[in-house]
């Protein structure tokens, strides 16, 4: 017994001294300059470039010697935009956020795209070198849950640090909703923003099946269950159930917006919340932003506020990785694919709640 305690422990001192070494697969994880187990660092390890950023991997050993390994936290690499003076370690770290807002897409470093903007304003909020963060915004919106949890998140870092929000071509309803979170917010004047409002859509297949012959059947706990079910009409109440949702999910969109911006929440049901589209100009008139430029302008910004006039500007990107590397060189060509033109593929999926312009559905 004493003997299988003894090697319980040299199994679990080996499997630290390893984990501490490892390269990762979404980048490089070194470790300290010795490992813990008195082993000096393999030469592959020390041959690391230094400009990849290291994060501790940290190992314990659960009951019975097994050791239990944290996934490594992920970390993004940085791409000079702009030269700083010399002198100076300060840094602008820009952060974009492009396309639908979805915790269903994947992330180039995490599970999803929500995930990766998550790492993304906590590695620059953790950064003692960065003084301020532009975030590049370039998106439709997307999920309610999704861009809520964003802003969340962008408000925290926001508290620490200035966060300049740049609205590039398109930043609606859900764009706009994470644009919120910001210090200060710009926008092109060219810019699509606005769309403060919520959308839920369905299909309704109803006539499609009777002239087909098919017909649903439906099995069910409860009256509502089956609610959107498109292979029958909706019903009064139903319709009543959905649309004291929706209201109830815009109320918490223009609270945001009347809080973030100081405008009364009536003023803006009654005039520009009502789901239409603005101009940066006509959101700037309106006073959802607070000025228009170039992108440029929102890195001059951002130096200001980070009081920071010289730092260099870095964009977060994805970090190398052997196996995302692999996997593009490694697909084969050996499926059909049929594309059907953008307006017959739904851009929404049925019964899910959505900030969204109107125009994206189809």
């Amino acid at each position: 017994m004493l003997a299988s305690a003894s090697r319980d422990r040299e199994l679990c001192l080996f499997a630290k001294a390893r984990t501490a070494i490892r390269v990762s697969g979404k980048g490089c994880f070194g470790a300290t300059p010795k490992v813990r187990a008195g082993l000096a660092l393999t030469r592959e390890t020390r041959a690391l470039p230094r400009t990849h950023p290291v994060t501790p991997v940290k190992t314990s050993c659960a009951r019975g010697g097994s050791p239990a390994v944290s996934e490594p936290i992920p970390r993004f690499r940085e791409i000079l935009l702009q030269r700083g003076a010399r002198a100076t370690t300060d840094k602008i770290a820009v952060i974009t956020m492009r396309g639908l807002i979805s915790s269903s897409l994947p992330g180039t470093v995490s599970d999803s795209m929500v995930d990766d903007m998550r790492a993304a304003l906590q590695q620059a909020r953790d950064d003692s070198r960065v003084k301020a963060i532009v975030l590049e915004i370039d998106s439709p919106g997307g999920g309610v849950t999704a861009s809520d949890a964003i802003y969340s998140v962008l408000v925290k870092v926001r508290a620490k640090k200035p966060v300049v929000v740049y609205m590039d071509s398109l930043a609606a309803s859900g764009g706009y909703y994470v644009s919120c979170g910001g210090k200060f917010l710009m926008a092109n004047e060219t810019t699509i923003t606005g769309s403060i409002g919520v959308i839920i859509q369905t299909l309704n297949y109803e006539q499609l099946f009777n002239k087909v012959g098919l017909a649903s059947v439906v099995f069910k706990s409860g009256k509502f269950k089956d609610m959107l079910n498109g292979a029958r009409p909706i019903t009064p109440e139903e319709r009543e159930l959905v649309q004291s949702f929706i209201m109830k999910t815009y109320d918490k969109f223009l609270g945001i917006v009347a809080k973030e911006r100081n405008l009364p929440a009536d003023l803006l049901r009654n005039t520009i919340a009502d789901g239409r589209i603005l101009s940066g100009k006509d959101a700037f008139e309106h006073k959802l932003i607070d000025g228009l430029g170039e992108l440029d302008d929102a890195f001059s910004k951002a130096k200001e506020l980070g009081n920071a006039p010289d730092a260099k500007v870095v964009k977060y990107g994805p970090p190398f990785s052997l196996s995302r590397f692999f996997r593009i060189f490694g697909e084969t060509d050996s499926k059909i694919e049929l594309t059907l033109p953008k307006q017959l593929i739904p851009q929404l999926e049925s019964g899910r709640a959505y900030f969204l312009p109107s125009y994206y559905a189809p």
